[in-house]
């Protein structure tokens, strides 16, 4: 259990998450899983990433660290500095094995989650950042994370692909990316409005925006239907659709969505869950 909390607070779990997704688009290129240095990359920017908002507030704001999202962090101040810098160091570390090519690919995906992140202007007392814009924040989200989990492998593999193949595996993880993320937007429209940001439940209604997940997901597994059996790789199917339902299924019940862990776990275990099925029927396939 101490394990289990460990790699949901540090955010060790999504960063593997991140990894799974990558190297399923590896199968959806048409070879099998490989390890390659854009997976450390991949794997440790995501971990700074994601505690860059946790760092800022303990050296910034160190009195919001007694509001209880940032209960871990109070308690593990220590390991959470050890966590960073080695987030950073494994960055570091990772990027002299890569492919120029991977970085130069990487460069403008990293500067649009900085800038997401980050404050862009100050004028007088407020701060602005590229998430105020109105509906950008689910965007970004879905086109930082679709980017770098397709074109790193794209790049890094070293071959030419059709553009429109490319262009569907960016559109159908762009798809599923925004789905899974809109519950997080649901779970955050008390303090979204407080922030004046605009977004998609704060604009439609809780009700309404889950059902644009539900329908986004449709739209997930059509295309991947549709794509998939143009491209001959059939044995997709069955992962991505196992992959919509379940995903549809944790968005809608509501036992599910009163669990611990909800959003930390199960949603952005979706993504986890589809790079499993992904793999498991890529080699159930091979061994036919």
């Amino acid at each position: 259990m101490k394990f289990f909390s460990f790699i949901i607070n540090t955010n060790i779990f999504i960063s593997l998450a991140a990894v799974g997704l990558t190297i399923a688009t590896q199968v959806q290129l048409g070879s099998g899983p490989q390890l390659h240095p854009y997976l450390f990359i991949i794997f440790f920017a995501t971990i700074f990433e994601y505690n860059l908002h946790r760092l800022v507030t303990v050296i910034k704001n160190p009195q919001a660290l007694n509001d209880e999202k940032h209960k871990w962090v109070k308690n593990h101040l220590l390991a959470f500095y050890i966590l960073v810098a080695a987030s950073v160091a494994g960055f570091a570390l990772a990027v002299c094995f890569a492919k120029k090519e991977v970085l130069i690919t990487l460069f403008p995906i990293g500067l649009l989650t900085l800038l997401y992140s980050m404050p862009l202007l100050k004028i007088k007392k407020n701060v602005f950042r590229l998430r105020e814009i109105p509906l950008a924040k689910i965007f970004v989200i879905s086109l930082v994370w679709s980017g770098a989990t397709i074109l790193l492998p794209v790049i890094e593999s070293g071959r030419v692909f059709e553009t429109g193949h490319v262009l569907l595996l960016l559109i159908e993880r762009f798809i599923f990316v925004f789905a899974i993320t809109v519950p997080f937007d649901v779970r955050d429209m008390n303090s979204d409005r407080e922030s004046n940001l605009k977004t998609i439940p704060l604009m439609l209604g809780e009700k309404k925006a889950l059902h644009s997940a539900g329908i986004a997901l449709l739209l997930f597994a059509l295309i991947c239907t549709w794509h998939y059996s143009e491209t001959g790789q059939l044995f997709l199917l069955p992962a991505f659709i196992l992959s919509a339902l379940s995903s549809y299924v944790f968005i809608k019940n509501k036992k599910i969505k009163n669990s611990t862990h909800y959003h930390y776990f199960v949603l952005d275990g979706t993504m986890l869950l589809q790079a499993i099925l992904v793999c498991s029927f890529y080699y159930l396939s091979k061994n036919q």
